[in-house]
């Protein structure tokens, strides 16, 4: 039984909400993010990489950059910019990019529900990230980030949401990277209860992207059922903040290989040792994969396409039958000899927001020699693999179009 509960959002005043509205901490880096917000004093860029207003030089996991992250946020709540809902409600957050509308309920999660693996994880999270996402959590004592979580459809809410988005949004704005986004605020108690009724049904939730924030909300929520002597359980410490889309909904790119050298083969060996796994075709220009068992590769100015052998494709286990688990598995381990794609240096990964053309740029540089242009991981096979237990391979996923931070924050208490 999956537990989704309205809570009081603060929210930019509509006027604001597209000055407010920012990319996640994790997909900028800092000197990025200081460019980002040149000229954008409300970018909510300044709460969840706070160390953009401090001295270069700090340590990014300094005590006085979630101090920073503090302060930003409650210039923005003092000075009148985000503002509290009166009571718990649900939302709608709708995004839209290239003619492509996904719909999502906001609302919050259960603490929970996430230890208890009614909300299904399939990657691994790193301790240093973590840890400064729990640091950003405690100091704020905010979720200023949503967790982007799927589940299987279900009819009934899907009309629900469509009815509720033929009426004017709240908020409707395009950002500049020309992707539009608008929120419905959902008043209506009869309805709210109707829409939890409903969810309560469903098996598991799904961490579609946020694994780091997911797991430091349930730290940090579990370290406050602990440290809480009159503990109830409906606190709003034991839940965080959440965007719940159905699987139907959600795009998922590719997520692309690129590295630096063939480890000493020459391009015909090279070539020869893949013949042996995969039927080989040249092709006259970019080749992006359309199904399952293909890889387009990119060598010494042209491109290829892989056709993996039937025989590499009929593995039972949901996680070593992805596409990324067959390239590691056949040609990246024993061919190229990079065994651990997590801290190899010799290769890179790059999300398929940006096109082949990166993928050409980055070998033609010659600061690559050869690139893998994959076909995106489905859905299903996301579901599928954390509905096993298992976890992914590194860089399996790359969904699009990101949340934005700073439409919807919820305080702990």
């Amino acid at each position: 039984m999956a537990i989704f509960r309205p809570f009081k959002a603060f929210r930019p005043k509509p006027e604001y909400a597209a000055d407010i509205a920012a990319k996640p901490y994790d997909v900028l880096n800092s000197d990025e993010a200081r460019e980002e917000v040149k000229g954008k004093p409300l970018s909510f860029l300044h709460v969840g990489k706070p160390e953009i207003d401090l001295d270069p030089s700090i340590d990014h996991y300094d005590p006085k950059v979630y101090q920073k992250g503090k302060e930003n946020l409650q210039k923005l709540i003092n000075e009148g910019y985000l503002v509290e809902d009166p009571e718990p409600y649900l939302y709608v957050y709708a995004q839209t990019m290239d003619g492509r509308t996904q719909y999502g309920l906001v609302g919050c999660a259960s603490v929970n529900d996430y230890w208890n693996d009614v909300i299904k994880k399939h990657e691994k999270t790193r301790k240093v990230k973590e840890e400064d996402r729990c640091n950003h959590v405690r100091v704020t004592n905010a979720h200023s980030g949503p967790i982007f979580l799927t589940y299987r459809d279900i009819d009934e809410i899907n009309k629900i949401i469509s009815n509720i988005t033929k009426d004017k949004p709240e908020n409707d704005h395009i950002a500049e990277d020309g992707i539009r986004h608008q929120s419905w605020v959902i008043k209506d108690k009869t309805l709210i209860s109707k829409i939890q009724d409903i969810l309560a049904k469903v098996d598991y939730f799904y961490v579609a992207d946020g694994h780091h924030r997911s797991a430091a909300a349930a730290i940090v929520g579990r370290e406050r059922q602990k440290a809480s002597p009159n503990h109830k359980g409906d606190e709003e410490y034991n839940f965080f903040l959440a965007v719940l889309f159905p699987g139907s909904h959600l795009h998922i790119m590719d997520y692309n290989r690129v590295v630096k050298d063939l480890n000493g083969l020459s391009k015909d060996e090279f070539l020869t040792k893949l013949s042996k796994l995969f039927t080989i075709t040249e092709k006259s220009g970019q080749f992006k994969p359309d199904k399952k068992g293909d890889i387009g590769m990119y060598l010494d100015g042209k491109w290829y396409q892989l056709s993996a052998n039937p025989e590499l494709l009929k593995n039972p286990d949901p996680v070593e039958s992805l596409d990324v688990a067959i390239l590691q598995r056949e040609v990246l381990s024993p061919i190229l000899g990079i065994d651990d794609p997590r801290t190899s240096e010799r290769i890179d990964f790059i999300g398929g927001i940006r096109g082949l053309g990166e993928l050409e740029k980055r070998v033609n540089s010659g600061e690559m020699k050869v690139a893998f242009a994959m076909h995106p991981t489905s859905v299903n096979e996301l579901m599928s693999i954390a509905d096993a237990g298992k976890i992914m391979p590194p860089k399996s996923t790359w969904f699009e179009p990101k949340l934005r931070d700073g439409l919807f924050v919820h305080f702990l208490d």
